[in-house]
Formats: C-alpha cells, structure tokens, sequence
C-alpha cells in the first residue's frame, strides 16, 4: 500500500473514498476517522508522528483530544488543521468546527454554528441540516405546516404571509413552503393540494440542542410580542411565582408533562380549524438551592 504524499489533504482523501471535513459536525468524530484512514494509508502514521507534526511533546496528545480527555485552543486547532493538511476554507471549518463544539453557551454555539453554515462545503453537505435549522429557528415555519390544516388553506405564498401575525414577506413564505418541502413535513396530494405528514423531525446530536434552544427562544419572542399584535380576549398569559420543594419541583414537572400529552390527544380529536396557535409552557428556577452554596 502506497504512503500518500505529504502535501495531500483531507479534501484530496474524500475523492479517493475516505473523508471529508465538510461531512462533519463533530470535531473528535473527523480526527478519529482521519487517524484511520492516515493508518490504513502508511505504517509510518502514528499518534507521535502526528504530534510531531504538530510541534508537541506529548506522544498521545492527538488520543486525548479524540477520547474527550482535552480540549483544542483556538491557536491548537489551526495547528492541527496545518498538520492535517487543511488549507482555505477547509481549515477555516475545522477551526469553527472545534469551537462549535466547545462552546460553552448557547450564545457562543449559534456563533460557531453561523460561521459553519456560511461555508461552501457545510451548504453542500448539510442540506438537510439547514432545513432542520431553519424549521427550528424561524418561528413562522412551523406555523405554516399547521396551517395547511385550515380549510380555507391556499398554498399561495402572499395569501400565507398576510395571515401570519406578525406579517412576513412572500418570500419567506416561499422558503417556508419549500423547507417543508425538503422535511418531508408537507407533500402534494393526487390533485396538487398540500398536506401534513406525519414526520418526526429529529437532527443529529450535535446540533440537536441548539436547534431545540433556538425554537424555544423564538416562540418566546413570539408570545412577548402578542402583548402587543394581538387582543386581550384572543390571547391567555398569565405567570405564578412560588416556593416548592424538590420533591414539589418534581410533581409539579409531572403535572405540566401531563397536561401537555392529554393536549396533544385532545387535538387529535380535531378535525379541522381555523386558526393556528402557539401555546408555551416555562418553568424554571429564579433562585439557586441552598446546595449550590455547599
């Protein structure tokens, strides 16, 4: 088996049938798969060869970062992603890749993860994450897809955004339509009209609980600004403070939970409406426990 040349990089790999920066989400995930293929690719690659690549000491640096032992600095990253062979754009992801995945805020997160879709190779690749994001982050798309129960529904785009409150444009009515599309969440029927399918909308772990944040947040904005778009009598919020116990916490999280699953039968018994709405449910402490002090 032929050793690759050294000037090879990983962009050179995937059209050779190995890996592709650009496939991946997960930092730890591409440089374990690169380990691989440099290992199946020359017996001279090791975890020291690489850690001299590198300009470390440690012999098992690159292990420990894979296993989840250490983390990668901004500056660490654009050494390995030298060591790797990575250049341009390529590079650029790896580096937005680690910090993606070692934010330590929802905030940094949607950082990251906006420098990550802004790339030519994440669109390519992840097509169908951005339709997952998108359906996450923009409030109205969800919005739409229960619309299309409404029997006066057109799947016009101006006829949907003049009934979304507040007002958007035909355009992201359009773009709403179409990431539905690419879910798989809405299809034509036999004489063109759309309707619902029965889609679990699920993303891959790196991304799944900033997208799910990200859905939350939006619906919150949404319901601050129904204090003022919308009438007192089309509208219920209301809020309770109170002291409990963690025992308390615990049935009072049961209760919510339940609620929420006999709603949801509830609407199944629906047949058809005539308005779509957004119901949010918050709990969550203001106050820390006494055992946070110990």
């Amino acid at each position: 088996m032929k050793t690759a040349p050294a000037s090879r990089t990983i962009k050179d790999v995937a059209r050779a049938g190995g890996i592709d920066v650009f496939d991946y989400l997960d930092f730890r995930a591409l440089l374990r798969d690169y380990y691989v293929a440099k290992k199946e690719e020359g017996r001279s690659f090791s975890y020291r060869a690489f850690s001299r690549r590198v300009g470390l000491r440690s012999p098992n640096h690159l292990k420990r970062v894979t296993d989840g032992e250490r983390n990668l600095t901004p500056a660490m990253a654009i050494r390995y992603a030298d060591a790797m062979g990575l250049e341009g754009d390529a590079a650029t992801y790896f580096s937005d890749l680690v910090s993606f995945n070692q934010a330590s805020s929802t905030k940094e997160r949607n950082a990251a993860y906006q420098r990550l879709t802004g790339s030519r190779g994440y669109r390519k690749a992840h097509k169908l994450e951005l339709a997952h994001a998108a359906y996450h982050a923009t409030w109205y798309v969800p919005a739409i897809r229960e619309m299309v129960l409404q029997a006066d529904f057109r799947p016009d785009p101006q006829w949907i955004a003049k009934r979304m409150i507040p007002p958007i444009g035909r355009v992201q009515a359009e773009r709403a339509l179409n990431v539905l599309m690419e879910l798989g969440m809405l299809e034509e029927d036999a004489d063109g009209a759309l309707r619902q399918v029965d889609t679990v909308v699920t993303t891959g772990p790196e991304t799944r609980g900033l997208h799910i944040a990200n859905f939350h947040r939006a619906m919150l904005e949404r319901a601050s600004e129904s204090l003022d778009l919308t009438a007192g009598a089309e509208r219920d919020i209301s809020s309770l403070t109170f002291t409990v116990g963690e025992d308390g916490l615990r049935r009072i999280k049961a209760r919510v939970q339940r609620f929420r699953k006999e709603l949801i039968a509830l609407l199944a018994q629906e047949d058809e409406g005539e308005r779509v709405l957004q119901l949010n449910m918050q709990l969550f402490p203001l106050t820390r426990s006494t055992e946070d002090d110990s």
